[in-house]
């Protein structure tokens, strides 16, 4: 019988939050897949927990993927952790979860805390809606296809950045973003955690005149509705009439107010008729 793959949460930075459920599990699967298992050990030791461990992480995960699979199928269980929050999140993980998947074998689950949920929640910036980004590319290319595709994304945002490449993304936000509100977060519940609510304009001024330390969270407001975009059609009908009223040829207003507000002309056009 195959054993099963818990995906255990990590504290992002206070070790206090690891869960007693977590400790729980450490203590009883059989051996840990760990993405930096000399970090993984201060955080064994810290709870007097004594477990073998394979090293799983991006350059290694296709081959130690096959030897953690192999091990599960003969019956021994696994928990998988990262070196800070939820495994499998832009990290390697995912693919061990996925193949466990694949080859029906179980997965649960063991939450802890993850930066960017984190981040959004002290940011104070609109929660309803996100989407997280992680890492932006370092090629070029990709990097500039990435910002062109998010330029006009409404949810707000959330990027993970290393401290010796701030300055740069800032600068390559700012350019394809333009000046937004963003919260930019420093160590999540370590000692100087810190959040500077700012704009990207007077971010990019600051952090280039820095040496940043410390793992940062950027959270960065979507772009703002587009012009007549909360309008109704009611409303819209209402504002080409204002402009048939002072002068306009109906074709026009439609067409004027089309423009401004996103509906089809025709169906201003036909309102505006009383079609």
């Amino acid at each position: 019988m195959s054993g099963k793959l818990y995906v255990v949460g990590t504290p992002i930075g206070n070790l206090s939050d690891f869960s007693p459920r977590a400790v729980q599990v450490l203590s009883q699967v059989d051996f840990i897949a760990a993405e930096d298992t000399r970090v993984t050990l201060k955080l064994l030791n810290r709870f007097g927990i004594k477990k073998p461990m394979i090293s799983y992480f991006e350059h290694n995960r296709r081959e130690k993927g096959e030897v953690i699979l192999e091990k599960i199928k003969g019956g021994e269980n696994c928990a998988l952790v990262t070196d800070a929050g939820m495994p499998a999140i832009s990290d390697p993980g995912e693919e061990l979860v996925d193949m466990c998947h694949s080859n029906g074998i179980g997965v649960e689950s063991v939450p802890g805390p993850t930066a960017f949920a984190t981040a959004v929640a002290v940011s104070g910036l609109p929660s309803g809606r996100f989407t997280f980004e992680g890492f932006l590319s370092v090629n070029k290319p990709g990097r500039r296809e990435r910002l062109e595709s998010i330029a006009d994304e409404k949810r707000t945002m959330v990027f993970y950045e290393a401290p010796h490449k701030l300055g740069a993304t800032l600068a390559d936000l700012y350019k394809y973003l333009g000046d937004r509100r963003i919260a930019v977060i420093k160590e999540l519940t370590k000692i100087h955690e810190t959040v500077d609510r700012t704009t990207l304009s007077a971010a990019c001024e600051k952090y280039s005149n820095e040496t940043p330390k410390g793992e940062y969270v950027l959270v960065i407001e979507g772009a703002p509705p587009e012009k007549g975009e909360k309008l109704s059609l009611d409303e819209a009908v209402a504002l080409a009439k204002k402009l048939v009223e002072g002068g306009m040829a109906v074709n026009e207003a439609a067409k004027e107010t089309a423009r401004e507000t996103k509906y089809k002309k025709g169906d201003i056009y036909r309102a505006l008729l009383g079609e």
